[in-house]
């Protein structure tokens, strides 16, 4: 009998256990039903390095959280300042990012690397939005910085896709040839910020990238700059820059002004034609041909520029006697690209009709080879 109740014991104890084992082995790692949501971002709780290191030398970083993480598309999100040739690789396990430096680090230099919105928690995807890493390879931690605004130049309006390009110590050139030193995204109001500059002088541009390449392509892209210089310090006043959308080339057309009843709001608009067909006549002046006589004409609002829309000294604008066209006359470069802009604002009718848009037409100059050369002796002419 003794025998046999210690045998009933062993057998309850051993069923009982092998419960509770079987209820604790099938629980998951996963939200807590029931309650309110979390809708709290992770937070840090250490670098390695810290942020703000000065003198770094590594090629590692690892940043942990209070909560599992993970990190989500990256590549639109990650942000190196200055501009690496190559990105660093970003991975992560459960409460830890790590960070591998693939490039070379200058030396002397502040360095930032923003996650965007890359970094969220597993379980609800609460980003924690725009953790910056900064370090540097120097004995000081650079704190200016640059911010301001970009505006489409024909609506008014913003575009937050398009980013901010910061040169260093670079000609006009640099934006269509290399990379930027730094780069800066718009937030939802058009605005951006440099920070943790070095004290130097910039050249600031923006632009819609449309090939991906961070350059300039004149052909495809939305583009804006800054007609100075910037010099951080620290009484940087905010900049605005405005942007102008790369047009089509007008071809010539007949310009006609719609009649009958029922003309609907663009056919009431104020219509134009130019002369301009891609190559500009080096011996020519531009003719814009407006469809009505012009009531009202600002020749202001008519701009001659480079490809980097710095207006053109010297460009002379007449209105004919018939107040219907106008001719811009220039000293032309041979062989050289130019913007001919048409504000939108600058001309109305008897109506009081104005153009639909603003635009912006593209030309390039003919070459000096593509003229012919005369070459005159003259014997004896004083006899």
């Amino acid at each position: 009998m003794k025998f046999s109740a210690t045998l009933s014991f062993l057998l309850f104890t051993f069923i009982t256990a092998m419960a509770i084992i079987g209820e604790t082995g099938c629980a998951q790692i996963g939200a807590p039903t029931g309650g309110d949501r979390d809708s709290l971002a992770p937070k840090l709780v250490m670098a390695n390095p810290d942020i703000n290191t000065t003198n770094f030398s590594g090629n590692k970083i690892t940043i942990s959280f209070n909560e599992y993480i993970e990190v989500k598309d990256i590549q639109n999100n990650l942000l190196v300042s200055p501009f690496p040739k190559v990105n660093p690789d970003v991975s992560f396990k459960l409460k830890t990012v790590t960070v591998k430096i693939k490039d070379t680090l200058h030396p002397n230099t502040t360095y930032s690397i923003n996650f965007g919105n890359a970094i969220v928690d597993v379980h609800e995807g609460n980003p924690y939005k725009n953790l910056t890493y900064v370090f540097s390879t120097g004995n000081t931690i650079d704190s200016l910085s640059i911010t301001g605004n970009v505006i489409l130049a024909e609506t008014g309006k913003i575009d937050s896709t398009m980013l901010v390009l910061l040169y260093r110590n670079s000609p006009d050139s640099a934006v269509q040839k290399r990379k930027p030193d730094y780069i800066a995204k718009l937030n939802g109001t058009g605005k951006f910020t440099f920070r943790n500059l070095p004290a130097d002088t910039f050249k600031l541009y923006a632009l819609k990238d449309g090939d991906g390449s961070k350059t300039y392509n004149s052909a495809i892209e939305t583009f804006a700059f800054l007609n100075k210089e910037v010099v951080t310090s620290d009484s940087v006043q905010p900049v605005t820059l405005f942007a102008y959308a790369a047009a089509k080339d007008k071809k010539p057309v007949v310009a006609t002004q719609p009649s009958g009843k029922g003309k609907t709001k663009a056919d009431k608009k104020l219509k134009y034609t130019t002369s301009v067909q891609g190559i500009q006549d080096l011996l020519s002046g531009i003719t814009i041909e407006f469809s009505n006589t012009l009531k009202d004409f600002d020749a202001n609002q008519i701009a001659l520029t480079d490809t980097f829309f710095n207006k053109i000294i010297g460009t002379a604008i007449t209105i004919d006697s018939t107040r219907k066209k106008v001719v811009l006359n220039s000293t032309w470069k041979p062989g050289t690209d130019y913007r001919l802009i048409i504000n939108k604002e600058g001309f109305s009718d008897s109506a009081d009709n104005n153009l639909a848009t603003t635009d912006t037409i593209r030309f390039k100059t003919k070459k000096d080879n593509e003229y012919g050369a005369i070459l005159l002796r003259f014997i004896n002419i004083n006899n």
